[in-house]
């Protein structure tokens, strides 16, 4: 069945989004936008448009009618007027939020709903939820689930070693706000930054540390059956160290709106970036203590003739897996949905999920 879609948000994760879409025979998009020159670039590429104020629910609910679905690719504090908008109009809603106040309040518009909400469904949260709820159900008892995800540049140049590859509001929501985590058994919540730790992968050295909303909530679905879960973000050596100096020794937590100025000034864009998910599992199989890792790793890469950055491919296809396994019938098409309720297999199963499919290290190693 051919489902229609609509696409709140014309910045560059909708327009990766609306690309994918358009190249299937299984989708109808339009993009809804109100900022006239990005819904411009969006018409140039051949893709229906409507010019709309997304925190204005009650027009957009009235744009929204007639579609199968909505997907938010809007800034985080868009998402209750989108996902009110979404329900108004009886469309199945979508979003990449890693806000924990956003999603808590699409999950109260969930309750009693004939639609489906299914909010954090782009890499992280998303992806990473579905890989290691996967790694989880590979044991008989889970000891330890940890989780870590980066968007990094492939060669990166100034002190931070980063570059900008996404929105600038939710890299400092990761940075400031408290980390849901399992510790020993209780849930918790735990500070940004913190929790340290080096990790290698393919002889290059990385470091990982505590950011928020990564987890999504595999920590509430995971509650008893394990001791420890955490989610951390990668960066290259001495990242961490200038931001706790940044946020903390001069007080940058406090003044995110400066913060937001100072990155989107001194860090330059790059669409040469690499996106690693290194998800570890340790627990009990067949009586023994056994540890199992799954690595992802995916690059940028030309797609309709243009070349999009590696977040931009692993949040559009995640999304994308999780609604072509929604039009598929294989996910509940009413309240609350969960990433940790997609099974792997079906999600690299989809047309989209082939994206991710081809940065699987492990099947890589497996193929050689």
């Amino acid at each position: 069945m051919r489902w229609t879609i609509c696409i709140v948000g014309a910045g560059k994760i909708g327009q990766m989004i609306a690309q994918l879409l358009q190249q299937s025979v299984n989708y109808s998009v339009t993009v809804a936008d109100q900022d006239l020159s990005a819904l411009a670039v969006i018409r140039a590429a051949g893709i229906a448009t409507k010019q709309v104020d997304a925190s204005d629910a009650k027009a957009l609910a009235t744009s929204l009618m007639g579609f199968d679905a909505v997907i938010s690719a809007a800034p985080f504090f868009l998402t209750p007027s989108i996902a009110a908008a979404a329900s108004k109009a009886g469309a199945h809603y979508f979003d990449l939020t890693e806000d924990v106040a956003a999603t808590n309040a699409v999950r109260e518009m969930a309750e009693g709903a004939t639609t489906a909400f299914m909010p954090q469904c782009g890499l992280a949260p998303g992806f990473v939820g579905i890989a290691g709820a996967a790694l989880a159900k590979e044991f008989d008892t889970l000891e330890s689930l940890h989780m870590r995800v980066g968007a990094l540049p492939l060669f990166p140049t100034n002190a931070l070693k980063y570059n900008l590859t996404w929105s600038t509001d939710g890299l400092i929501n990761e940075y400031c706000n408290p980390c849901d985590a399992i510790v020993n058994g209780d849930l918790v919540k735990t500070a940004p930054l913190e929790n340290y730790e080096i990790l290698s992968h393919d002889g290059v050295d990385y470091e990982c540390f505590n950011t928020s909303g990564g987890l999504g909530t595999l920590p509430e679905t995971l509650a008893g059956q394990v001791r420890d879960v955490s989610y951390r973000t990668i960066r290259y050596p001495g990242h961490c160290e200038i931001l706790k100096l940044l946020l903390h020794d001069l007080g940058l937590e406090r003044r995110r709106d400066l913060l937001k100025e100072i990155f989107e000034t001194a860090l330059p864009r790059t669409n040469q970036d690499v996106v690693l998910v290194f998800c570890t599992a340790k627990g009990t199989k067949n009586g023994q203590l056994r540890e199992k890792s799954y690595i992802n790793k995916s690059f940028s890469r030309e797609i309709g003739g243009e070349v999009w950055s590696a977040i931009q491919v692993t949040t559009a296809a995640g999304v994308l897996g999780v609604v072509d396994l929604m039009r598929q019938g294989q996910l509940p098409r009413a309240g609350f949905v969960r990433q940790e309720q997609v099974k792997l297999a079906d999600f690299m199963s989809t047309e989209f999920g082939g994206l991710y499919a081809a940065g699987d290290v492990l099947a890589q190693y497996r193929a050689a």
